[in-house]
């Protein structure tokens, strides 16, 4: 992917990279929205959870060019509505893995999360992705019907994955960038590059 600055609007929303000196802004918003803590983990954000994430890196064999945070603003609003953070170049590139998206739950079924997303995505796409990747927890009802809406295919399940209090499962969701090609020939293509992703016989 290309170093090209992470902004964009959509609607209502703008999209701004973050720096360590936004950690405490970050945190503040994981405390006002907790539910996806609750929903994934049974427990509430710890007290350094913004910080953790910020700190927080792919293990030594994952390949990656970098780690952006990014937040949402709203018009009107004076603090974030969004959070995410995502990895560039995962094992391979133009591979973009999301690792977090969490939308304030005040403006749930408002079609922020919707908004945000594509805004990202069309983002993404401008930079060199070809496929953006993500991870989401069996069970977590409305984030599964979510990601099914914007486009994302399940590739296989993940065992065994710590969160929180937890151990969940959880399902690997692959959606093709590439505008005018095939999908499942873009979906084979990124399984014979990411190994990891491919389904267990």
């Amino acid at each position: 992917m290309r170093d090209t600055p992470l902004q964009f609007k959509s609607g209502p929303l703008a999209c701004r990279e973050l720096i360590a000196a936004d950690i405490p802004a970050v945190q503040r918003f994981l405390d006002a929205n907790p539910e996806y803590f609750w929903t994934v983990g049974d427990e509430a954000p710890r007290p350094d959870e913004a910080q953790q994430e910020f700190d927080e890196l792919p293990p030594p064999e994952l390949s990656y060019r970098r780690v952006r945070h990014f937040g949402i603003d709203a018009e009107g609003e004076a603090a974030m509505v969004g959070y995410g953070s995502l990895l560039e170049d995962m094992v391979a590139e133009g591979v973009c893995h999301l690792g977090l998206f969490i939308i304030a739950t005040a403006r749930h079924g408002q079609g922020d999360a919707a908004r945000a997303y594509q805004g990202l995505e069309d983002w993404a796409r401008r930079a060199g992705a070809r496929w953006m990747r993500l991870g989401v927890v069996v069970g977590n009802q409305r984030g599964e019907r979510f990601w099914e809406r914007q486009g994302f295919v399940e590739l296989r399940r993940r065992e065994g994955v710590p969160a929180g209090r937890r151990i969940n499962s959880l399902r690997v969701l692959l959606k093709p960038l590439a505008a005018g090609q095939e999908r499942d020939s873009e979906i084979q293509d990124y399984l014979a590059r990411v190994a990891r992703d491919r389904p267990e016989p």
